[in-house]
Order: C-alpha cells, then sequence, then structure tokens
C-alpha cells in the first residue's frame, strides 16, 4: 500500500501509543477488584489488539490492513444522562503504590481512551488515503464507545461527577442562538 511520509509517521505513533494501551489493559486485568469493570476491559481487549495488528498490517505490509475494525454499539446503562445515581466520592493522588486500585484503573483507562479518540481524529483528518482515513475513522468511534462504558461505570460508582446543567445556564447560552429561519432541511444521504 503506498502511503504518504505523514502518514506512516501518524501510524507508527497511533501503533506505538496501541503497545502502551494493550501492555496497561494486560496489567489491569491482573489488578483489578471490581467483577463488571474487569469484564468492560476483557470485552474491550480484542478490539484493541485488532486495531494495532491493522495498524502494524498498513506499516508492514504491502496490500495494507485485511480486516475491518468492528466499532461497537452505543451501550447506554444509566438511568439519566445528567444525574448520578450516586454522589461523587472524593480522590486524592497517592505518591507510593505497589497495586492500582479499581478507580485509578478505570481513569487511566477511561484517559488513554479520551486521548486515543482524540489522536485518532487528529490523524484521520490527515490521511490522504481513503482507506486509512475509514480505518481510522473506525478507530476513534472505538474509542468512543468503549470510553462511553468505563465513564458509565465511573459514574455509577461515584468516580466520576455528572450533574444536571443549572436552568439560568441553560436559558442564558441557548438564548444567544437562533434558528436560521426559511431554509430548507438538507436531506440525509
Amino acid at each position: 500500500m503506498q502511503l504518504a511520509a505523514h502518514e506512516v509517521q501518524d501510524l507508527h505513533e497511533l501503533a506505538l501509543s496501541c503497545v502502551n494501551s494493550i501492555t496497561n489493559m494486560a496489567c489491569f486485568l491482573n489488578q483489578v477488584q471490581d467483577t463488571e469493570l474487569k469484564s468492560i476491559i476483557q470485552k474491550h481487549f480484542p478490539f484493541h489488539i485488532q486495531d494495532y495488528n491493522m495498524k502494524a498490517e498498513y506499516l508492514g505490509k504491502a496490500e495494507g490492513a485485511t480486516s475491518k475494525l468492528p466499532v461497537p454499539d452505543l451501550q447506554p446503562v444509566l438511568q439519566s444522562f445528567t444525574i448520578a445515581p450516586v454522589t461523587p466520592s472524593p480522590v486524592t493522588p497517592r505518591t507510593s503504590v505497589q497495586q492500582f486500585n479499581d478507580r485509578e484503573i478505570a481513569t487511566a483507562y477511561l484517559l488513554t481512551l479520551k486521548r486515543a479518540g482524540r489522536e485518532y481524529a487528529w490523524a484521520a483528518m490527515e490521511m490522504s488515503n481513503p482507506e486509512v482515513r475509514s480505518f481510522l475513522e473506525d478507530a476513534f468511534r472505538m474509542s468512543s464507545r468503549h470510553a462511553y462504558d468505563v465513564w458509565q461505570w465511573m459514574v455509577k460508582k461515584g468516580f466520576y461527577p455528572l450533574e444536571p446543567a443549572s436552568q439560568t445556564t441553560l436559558k442564558t447560552l441557548g438564548g444567544m442562538y437562533q434558528v436560521v429561519q426559511g431554509q430548507a432541511a438538507v436531506p440525509v444521504q
């Protein structure tokens, strides 16, 4: 597969990021205590390996990747999208650590997914090869969906705050924008 120099550099950085993610996930699987969090990481793990393998194929094979990255469906489990089911609990960084606790594992994994998602979106915008561009768009969506799973678990445990916007804020910001009148809706293709 013919790739531009910047595409190869981006894929290299993204592949190195996958090495880090997969290595951390393997460590997390050995340390996690909560069965639901462990199940989430176990479910995500093979997707990250496939993502890494596809990058390795794009970088190392003349024909590029031989599979398509599956993007999981969004799985909402919270009863409310603005109100946490429990009060958030405070957190303080630990300065001496032998083993991560579940909150630290979830936080590290969530932040890794968020950072990876941003990098995938940014790199996709720079790709001239449409196959690689589509792959990175799928990788972004995969990271976004996985981050949503972890975020929901954190909200349920009180490890991530979730609260509704105040009516004052909604009224102030909502009043700034007016709907464009007289424009026909753009048909969805």
